[in-house]
């Protein structure tokens, strides 16, 4: 239960971080049997619910029906796991149990009660059970056994007070502490703030995350290919491992060989490897809109919402795509910063908004590039920017204008952008830096480039190794270049990775 808290405070947003354990061997087996036994206590409680649907007794599953049973089997029936971390599992099942049945009672039946057993099972321990010393930290055990202390691989970015729970569990063959915390909303001096009557909208998509319209003419396009060419080399590279490790599989009844124990444990680091990188690529993008919406002062970002395509069929390679997009968890991210911001998120109906020209509202066939041209009015742009466009002026879901999942209509002018901020997700990504559709591939071998320290110019593939464009935008306008000068035009000056359009 969240504790209650003075309403007259300042609000506050709960924040998770994961931390990575540097433990030896005999603190690895420990942490590995305080799951297991996290496991064992689930596995009772869905043993004694069973044995009471058998004797058509009631199920037991109030925390505190559990707790008292929980009792009753008294200190080290679960090996290190003492009655804190017990009592997290029990309170893991109670709100299961009753999130299902809410779900059930209010027509889903799909909803099901939990009835699975699991091997490994986070534990949770709240405030005040625990000690946090820096990057050390100590879990509390049953009586009678030696302390657990562990080590982390990095510094909590949170200050001590502000830290509400810990989380060990495991995932991709490793070892993790999640830590919660509770981080105060941000204040701004009077004037700088976020207005909530400047509305920016938001498109989203594959190949650009976020593609924001501001209310003043300003954009913002947040690029994806780095994170889609990480989706896609991974995709390739488990399926070389699948092929080459074939042969080493057990025959069906066989029991695995310490080799094949060894390629099952590196399939899964790869994996958390893959994911951690897209989790990151995924947060350093929606930290790029909020970033730029308090710059702009936008205090209302309008979403649009293409969950709806989900249950379409559309084959099997697009269905791939669209589970490597994670839709959920892209609105998820972007909410969760936009309420540290202080930002207010809504979601609307997007349908219609890429295929409709926002300056005379009529139908556009969809381009095979990015830019969109209205036949009709000869409005031309980019389409991303264009539907986050007419998303801006779009009523959210909860005020009826769009209810019965039709198509709303514009309550205000579309607003569109004239002067484009370009930035990219996925800077940390293995060859991130070079601006490139694909970044693992290596760079031209007949790029010519001027050496940094000499000056002159080197066409061998050694100097154009070294040759890395920023990451946040390919640079579009150089000063003095020879098409400015031919024109007749003055070399114009913008910040790294924005420069100015007009639409026509």
């Amino acid at each position: 239960m969240p504790r209650r808290r003075d309403p007259a405070a300042a609000r506050v947003v709960h924040r998770t971080c994961r931390v990575g354990l540097r433990t030896t061997r005999g603190q690895r087996e420990r942490c590995y049997g305080l799951l297991r036994s996290a496991g064992d206590v689930w596995a009772c409680v869905l043993e004694v619910n069973q044995w009471r649907w058998r004797h058509d007794a009631p199920p037991m599953v109030s925390y505190q029906a559990l707790c008292r049973e929980l009792s009753t089997a008294g200190p080290g029936v679960f090996g290190d796991l003492d009655t804190t971390g017990a009592r997290s599992v029990l309170r893991r099942y109670s709100d299961a149990w009753f999130t299902a049945a809410k779900r059930r009672r209010a027509g889903d039946l799909t909803a099901r009660f939990p009835r699975r057993r699991r091997g490994l099972l986070p534990v949770r321990y709240y405030h005040g059970t625990f000690t946090l010393d820096e990057r050390r930290l100590r879990l509390p055990v049953t009586r009678g056994r030696a302390p657990l202390w562990l080590r982390l691989d990095r510094a909590v970015p949170y200050p001590p007070d502000q830290v509400r729970s810990v989380t060990l569990l495991a995932d991709g063959g490793r070892l993790w502490i999640e830590v919660t915390a509770e981080v105060p909303v941000t204040v701004y001096p009077a004037g700088t703030g976020p207005d909530p009557t400047r509305v920016a909208g938001v498109d989203l998509g594959v190949i650009h995350p976020y593609a924001v319209a501001g209310p003043d003419g300003h954009g913002l396009l947040v690029s994806g290919r780095a994170v889609r060419a990480e989706h896609r080399m991974h995709l390739a590279d488990t399926k070389q491992r699948r092929r080459a490790t074939a042969a080493r599989a057990p025959k069906p009844g066989e029991r695995g060989s310490r080799r094949w124990r060894k390629t099952r444990r590196r399939a899964r680091l790869v994996e958390g490897r893959h994911q951690r990188r897209v989790r990151q690529a995924q947060h350093e993008a929606a930290k790029t809109v909020i970033g730029w919406a308090v710059q702009q002062q936008i205090g209302t970002l309008t979403v649009g919402d293409p969950r709806g395509v989900l249950n379409l069929p559309a084959g099997r390679r697009h269905h791939l795509r669209l589970r490597q997009w994670q839709i959920g968890r892209t609105i998820a991210v972007l909410r969760d910063k936009a309420e540290l911001a202080g930002i207010t998120v809504h979601l609307v109906d997007e349908r219609g908004t890429s295929s409709t020209c926002p300056g005379c509202r009529k139908k556009i066939t969809k381009p095979a590039g990015r830019t969109m041209t209205c036949r009709h009015c000869n409005l031309s742009g980019h389409r991303d920017l264009f539907a986050a466009a007419t998303i801006a002026t779009r009523a959210p879901r909860h005020t009826g204008v769009a209810a019965g999942g039709g198509t709303s209509t514009p309550t205000a002018a579309v607003v569109l952008p004239q002067v484009l901020t370009h930035r990219r997700a996925g800077r940390h990504l293995p060859g991130a830096g070079l601006s490139r559709r694909d970044p693992r591939r290596p760079p031209p071998r007949h790029h010519v480039t001027t050496a940094p320290d000499s000056g002159t110019t080197a066409g061998t593939a050694e100097a154009a190794t070294q040759v890395r464009w920023p990451a946040e935008a390919r640079p579009t306008n150089t000063v003095g270049s020879r098409s400015t000068q031919q024109r007749g035009e003055e070399p114009q000056h913008h910040q790294p990775g924005e420069r100015s359009w007009s639409q026509h």
